[in-house]
């Protein structure tokens, strides 16, 4: 099993590490200034504009998807080495590359299941920046991790389908870039379970889209749109909205999920690597009683587990992702799982680390720490949470034991 890039994933991996170490990590700082100084954290500075640019003219653009027409026709295993890059610096790298969540899921499942003229409508200006999207799924009032309790009704028209429903945890669509969503309903409630949601595209300026409030992440509002609380009142849509057919909203979903758990998954080790980093240069700074943390016994322990959590995690992400290009997403299913239950758990133990080497400090914004704590710590319940990816390993795993087998 070679988890290794090929020379093209090589070549890109160079021109993105080089990326991020002379344009994008020196500009943090700029991106953070000219936020505040709009009074909007959802505004799009300048400064993303100038690295979008900077990353197209290098080839650093719509690395995730594989298709050579549309994207870098790069494998999974080639783009899980790029999206750990990217995790080093969570605000801006995927935003200026355009491999941005909930961009990259929606583009998946348009370039998988959208017809020419959804492509031609959403999907080009999306692969184009011109436009970002959301995505609205969870819902506040059921266990969403469950995608059969949704309850978000999309009724046929005659030739509309009308969606009444709450969601939240909207990914994106607090963004005036914002231009369409993807929303799962039910279009059937008397089919089976897995065959009762569709998905449809919903323009976000369609009468009865409101977005009700904002939603902060451990008090902390995230930019680029946030996850705010969306309501959907009588809102009408045409029938050639709808994604694939009536009753392929569970199908579509799955096939969504697992690169994008690839993604984040790899992305969290890119968050530990810049961690790990910070934590080794602030133990040489500091000097409680009497010699630098770096001389600490308990830091030597912290250091070599984290050094240990770090690679176990990206060789089985690696892993993963080699088996979603050989033998397909429902052929890693499990690893899938594994890999979404052991990486933000490693990210958010490797973080609390490096935010106790650094005191004070680190529960504050002069280091991405603690919004990088944030991200870990979240991830462990978006996209299905720890105890469902449990579950399903638990029962693979105890299937061929059973008495009855």
């Amino acid at each position: 099993m070679d988890l290794g890039m090929t020379a093209k994933g090589a070549r890109l991996h160079a021109e993105l590490e080089g990326f991020l170490r002379e344009q994008v990590l020196p500009n943090e700082a700029r991106y953070e200034e000219e936020v505040r100084a709009s009074g909007d954290v959802h505004h799009h500075p300048p400064v993303l504009d100038e690295l979008t640019t900077d990353a197209r003219s290098r080839g650093l653009w719509n690395l995730f998807l594989p298709d050579e027409a549309h994207g870098a026709g790069l494998s999974n295993l080639d783009y899980a080495h790029l999206a750990e890059l990217t995790g080093r610096s969570p605000l801006i790298a995927p935003v200026v590359t355009n491999c941005a969540a909930p961009d990259t899921g929606n583009m998946e499942i348009l370039h998988l299941f959208g017809t020419p003229d959804q492509q031609q409508r959403w999907l080009h200006p999306l692969l184009e920046q011109e436009i970002r999207s959301a995505f609205f799924m969870t819902e506040p009032d059921v266990a969403s991790s469950d995608a059969r309790n949704i309850r978000t009704r999309i009724e046929r028209d005659g030739d509309h389908y009308v969606i009444n429903g709450r969601k939240w945890w909207s990914s994106g669509a607090s963004s005036e870039r914002c231009k369409v969503g993807i929303l799962m309903g039910v279009t059937d409630p008397q089919a089976d379970p897995y065959h009762q949601q569709s998905m449809v595209l919903v323009p976000t300026d369609a009468p009865g889209v409101e977005v009700v409030r904002e939603l902060p992440v451990f008090g902390r509002y995230d930019g680029h749109g946030g996850h705010p609380e969306v309501a959907f009142t009588d809102v009408r849509v045409p029938v050639e909205n709808l994604l694939g057919q009536e009753g392929d909203g569970f199908a579509i979903a799955q096939q969504r999920l697992g690169p994008g758990r690839i993604h984040h998954c790899m992305r969290m080790i890119g968050m530990a690597e810049r961690a790990f980093d910070l934590m080794c240069q602030r133990a040489w700074e500091r000097t409680p009683f009497g010699k630098p943390i770096a001389a600490q016994g308990m830091f030597h322990h912290w250091i070599a587990q984290a050094r240990v959590r770090i690679e176990q995690a990206r060789l089985l992400t690696l892993k993963t992702a080699y088996l979603m290009d050989t033998v397909g997403n429902r052929g890693a299913r499990m690893e899938i799982s594994a890999i979404k239950i052991v990486a933000p758990q490693m990210a958010e133990w490797v973080l609390d680390k490096a935010i106790q080497t650094y005191g004070g400090k680190g529960f504050t914004d002069d280091t991405p720490l603690a919004m990088m704590w944030s991200h870990a710590r979240t991830l462990r319940m978006a996209d299905g949470p720890d105890e469902v990816h449990e579950m399903a390993l638990a029962r693979r795993e105890l299937k061929p034991f059973r008495p009855d087998a």
